[in-house]
């Protein structure tokens, strides 16, 4: 009987030391993806993430899918999501992307867990978010009018017409809103910009093959992962980069890191998702290890964008473009 007793305030003890509620995943980070794992963005904000956090915290993560579910499933995704922080009870959540901040951040806001959005293209206050004291974070901003002025230096001839085409997901949306301000077309240093939201692959092509006899002197890619086929299936990103690649009349170029390289576009000043991660963590580690409260963290614009080539699309283009001295200087290589 006594060494009951003793058996039992020894578990009481540990209990009091080690609450299971809190301790088991008290080194765990959530990350909810909006997109998923293949997609390349995710992949380089996850090596940011790893970069920073990785050797301090478990890092578990979630996959939304946004790019190749229906919208009508974004939901149904944001539950699992939140199921998934009530089962583990992490101590920090990573919301990546727009989707993952419109339809898990009013989940979690007001909750004891600090929360660091990255990726973000819309204002946080479109989606609530800007108000919770639980969460802060990274925004990103597509460099539309800076790219338009390297790519004008790079043109042999007159930059007249550049054409921007964009999927018509969230996220394409959010990240041209700014500039565009619901327009399709709009001048920048004498340049008419002529946008294209685009949801289906035909229209895609249509857009592509005709760039030149439309009058346009460049193309620039944004992003394209929310394509769909006639039959409203999911076409494959890395297919419709390639596709464009080859096809266009006149040279592309990209506003992300993953849209540069030998079978897709020439480049330009593009943003790196590694970056996102690498900001993302260091507010996360400031709010884990420092004591800092999200509210006191206000949110940041990522690390401004870097010139990034492919060798290839360049000697392909040398015709049309070059790269200036000064640029070439200041510019990183692929292939």
């Amino acid at each position: 009987m006594k060494r009951n007793v003793i058996f039992a305030l020894i578990v009481i003890m540990v209990s009091f030391l080690h609450p299971f509620s809190s301790s088991a995943q008290e080194n765990a980070i959530l990350v909810i993806e909006s997109y998923n794992s293949e997609y390349p963005w995710d992949a380089s904000y996850k090596e940011g993430l790893e970069a920073i956090l990785g050797s301090h915290y478990k890092l578990i993560f979630f996959e939304m899918d946004t790019k190749r579910i229906p919208k009508s499933e974004y939901e149904k995704k944001a539950e699992e999501a939140f199921a998934l922080y009530n089962k583990i009870n992490p101590a920090l959540v990573i919301l990546g992307d727009d989707n993952a901040l419109k339809y898990v951040g009013p989940k979690l806001a007001g909750k004891q867990t600090p929360v660091v959005y990255l990726g973000i293209n819309n204002n946080p206050r479109v989606y609530d978010m800007f108000g919770p004291e639980n969460i802060t974070g990274v925004l990103e901003r597509p460099l539309m009018k800076r790219s338009i002025l390297y790519i004008k230096e790079m043109i042999k001839s007159d930059l007249e017409k550049i054409l921007i085409l964009f999927d018509s997901g969230t996220t394409s949306q959010s990240s041209v809103e700014q500039v565009f301000k619901g327009k399709d077309s709009t001048e920048i240093a004498g340049i008419t910009a002529d946008l294209k939201l685009v949801g289906d692959i035909d229209t895609w092509k249509q857009s592509v093959i005709n760039a030149k006899k439309d009058g346009y002197n460049a193309i620039i890619v944004g992003l394209y992962q929310t394509i769909v086929d006639s039959n409203g299936n999911h076409v494959d990103g890395e297919e419709i980069i390639a596709w464009t690649s080859e096809n266009t009349p006149v040279p592309p170029f990209g506003f992300w890191d993953f849209t540069v390289g030998a079978e897709k576009t020439t480049g330009g000043l593009v943003l790196f998702g590694k970056v996102q991660g690498e900001t993302a963590g260091q507010i996360a580690m400031e709010i884990l290890t420092e004591g800092k409260k999200p509210y006191e963290i206000h949110p940041v614009v990522g690390k401004k964008g870097r010139l990034l080539f492919s060798k290839t699309q360049l000697e392909k283009w040398k015709d049309t473009i070059v790269l200036p001295e000064q640029m070439t200087k200041d510019s990183e290589f692929v292939d």
